[in-house]
């Protein structure tokens, strides 16, 4: 069983980091930027028996606005679940019931989201985004 907490106090931060700064979309991502990130976000950890598993975090307003970011479940543990309990912990936050506009951006897991009411961008030409 396991547990997806919202304390920030349990992350893990080199589990998290060790994942992410090999990952596709955060390669090279420093701890510093890592401890940021979780400063600025609602963050979610996964845990079996105590060990960080997985994690997710929300940039939000809290009211109007949610982007899903950095999720992630440790490659020995995927296949079980996981993803699915995370995703669907983090949409049915009540913290972010009021949020009407959720966004991600991912390249290898549009069925999981897809269950959870993500699609593709209904109106694409009203979506900017600059790249550094």
């Amino acid at each position: 069983m396991i547990d997806i907490s919202k304390d920030k106090s349990k992350l893990q931060v080199e589990i998290i980091h060790g994942f992410l700064k090999t990952s596709y979309w955060a390669k090279g991502r420093t701890i510093e930027e890592v401890k940021r990130t979780i400063e600025h976000c609602l963050c979610y950890g996964v845990y079996l028996n105590e060990k960080q598993i997985g994690f997710a975090r929300i940039a939000t307003d809290y009211t109007v606005f949610a982007y899903l970011m950095d999720v992630f479940i440790l490659e020995d543990y995927r296949g079980q679940g996981y993803s699915k309990q995370l995703i669907a912990k983090v949409v049915a936050d009540e913290e972010l019931k009021s949020c009407k506009v959720w966004m991600l951006k991912t390249a290898d897991a549009h069925g999981l989201y897809k269950q959870f009411g993500f699609t593709e961008l209904k109106h694409p030409e009203k979506v900017m985004e600059r790249l550094l």
